[in-house]
């Protein structure tokens, strides 16, 4: 057993497994590092244009349940409501249809008008923010292309920075305390959602 073990071929075969192991690990590595950083951009161009933010957040319905929210921002114009999607393929949805389908290569998939859960989830926040204005939007990734155009309420990560360009100090100021009491009211019924909405589709 001590002569295989030390054995030039034996010592050979531990140093490959060894190098194989390193190899895998910094390559995992390399993907939690580049999914941080690609993660890391989304939220800072998602939030660039706020003067403050909450994310991944459960707010109260006003019937004892709550709803989800990906992302919530205090901005000059006042309360926005972000729903994030990150889909690769050709969409098509409209205002009124019950389902919108995604087209990626030869596989057609649908999914529900997320337009429609976006109704309750501003009448929730306006609920609690009294008289601050409240707008939605559904935000989706690059891989998301639209060939008969943007639904209402619906924006590419891309165009953040222009439908909510980032504000000047006392843009900030002015929308803090413009909306502060409704801002820190909302945020005293916030909790926590645990909610990881499985939306990437390769």
């Amino acid at each position: 057993m001590n002569s295989v073990s030390n054995s030039p071929a034996f010592e050979l075969a531990i140093a490959a497994v060894a190098a194989i192991l390193a190899g895998i690990g910094a390559w995992l590595a390399i993907r939690m590092y580049r999914a941080r950083r690609i993660r890391r951009q989304k939220v800072e161009l998602l939030t660039n244009g706020a003067a403050d933010y909450q994310e991944n957040v459960l707010v109260p319905d006003g019937s004892g349940g709550s709803y989800h929210l990906d992302f919530l921002l205090l901005h000059a114009r006042g309360i926005v409501i972000l729903d994030w999607r990150d889909l690769r393929g050709n969409i098509f949805g409209g205002d009124q249809m019950t389902e919108w389908t995604l087209m990626n290569g030869g596989e057609r998939t649908t999914f529900p008008n997320p337009l429609n859960p976006m109704y309750d989830r501003i009448a929730a926040v306006k609920l609690i923010a009294k008289d601050v204005p409240v707008e939605g939007r559904i935000v989706f990734s690059r891989r998301a292309t639209f060939p008969k155009g943007l639904p209402k309420w619906t924006v590419k990560l891309d165009a953040m920075l222009s439908e909510f360009p980032p504000m000047e100090r006392t843009q900030v100021e002015a929308a803090t305390s413009r909306y502060q009491d409704g801002w820190v009211a909302l945020k005293q019924v916030l909790q926590p959602s645990s909610l990881h909405k499985p939306r990437a589709v390769a």
